[in-house]
């Protein structure tokens, strides 16, 4: 048995091309055309290429982009005034702070500010305790994104064992709460875990979250399981030549996929739907800004 590759990259298309005609219809039905803000303090380069990223898909959905770069040695200060300024501005729907932020600065604090109607990430307290009461907020992106992605594998989750390997409060602790709302009976590990091995053994849908390259092996997984790998973990491939690198993620992908049923790469998985969420997300914002009910955008 060879499990079947779950394409993160062709459902992030299908995701973006149904929220770009749902943009459409709430520019031609109200003349309000949804726009997102990110800020950006410092270059660091793996932030820098996911904000060009989310710019260029922003604006393919027919969005706002607005962009903020500020440098390195920006005052915590500073940045909170820049936040506040975009809590105020009327034609910003969703406001994005790219992380990590410089270490001067308060990762919690800068989250606190966001206004939760306007955070995109679903990071602000006031979202996780809706979420983690069963209520409408906003949800993070990678999660939701997760959350899709194994709907759209299995279909109906209802009584299916979901084992979580993390507790973040970006991926582990959420996904756990979509999960249970699909009525899943999730059981939530981490690397600290006792007979890690044997918990995963019971999934039939595991979620790997964890940060620790190729931490489950393909022993580790029942035939019939549903991988979904978050982890992106950059290792060195001296096979590929000197000073060469490559992605892996939280599960050893080569021995897991002889037992699952089917498995996101990576990359090419989970990735390519975190923006795409995000855009959902802002979509979602606005309508909820405008008192415009979502459903009648054709969504």
């Amino acid at each position: 048995m060879v499990g079947s590759i779950i394409d993160g990259k062709q459902h992030a298309i299908n995701l973006r091309e149904r929220i770009k005609i749902a943009t459409d219809n709430l520019i031609s039905k109200y003349g309000i055309t949804p726009g997102l803000a990110v800020v950006l303090v410092g270059t660091d380069p793996a932030s820098e290429i996911y904000v060009r990223n989310k710019g260029i898909q922003t604006k393919e959905a027919g969005m706002e982009s607005l962009e903020f770069r500020l440098p390195e040695d920006t005052s915590e200060e500073k940045l909170l005034k820049n936040v506040k300024d975009l809590n105020e501005n009327q034609s910003v729907n969703g406001i994005l702070v790219q992380f990590p932020v410089p270490e001067h600065m308060s990762q919690q604090r800068i989250i606190e500010t966001i206004l939760p109607s306007k955070d995109v990430d679903g990071l602000h307290p006031v979202n996780s305790g809706y979420l983690a009461s069963g209520l409408k907020g906003m949800v993070p992106c990678t999660p939701q994104g997760s959350a899709l992605l194994i709907k759209e594998t299995l279909g109906d989750l209802s009584g299916l064992h979901a084992v979580v390997l993390g507790r973040s409060n970006l991926v582990g602790k959420p996904i756990a709460q979509l999960l249970l709302k699909e009525n899943c009976t999730v059981t939530v590990c981490h690397s600290r875990t006792k007979n890690l091995k044997e918990v995963c053994l019971s999934a039939d849908i595991l979620v790997a979250a964890v940060g620790i390259p190729e931490l489950v092996k393909g022993d580790w997984i029942s035939p019939g399981t549903t991988i979904i790998d978050v982890g992106i973990n950059r290792l060195d491939a001296p096979e590929k030549g000197p000073g060469k690198t490559k992605l892996v993620g939280d599960v050893d992908y080569n021995g897991a996929i002889k037992n699952a049923s089917s498995i996101t790469p990576v990359p090419g998985g989970v990735g390519p739907m975190t923006i795409a969420c995000l855009l959902l997300n802002t979509l979602i914002a606005t309508c909820e800004q405008n008192n415009i009910e979502f459903s009648k955008l054709g969504f």
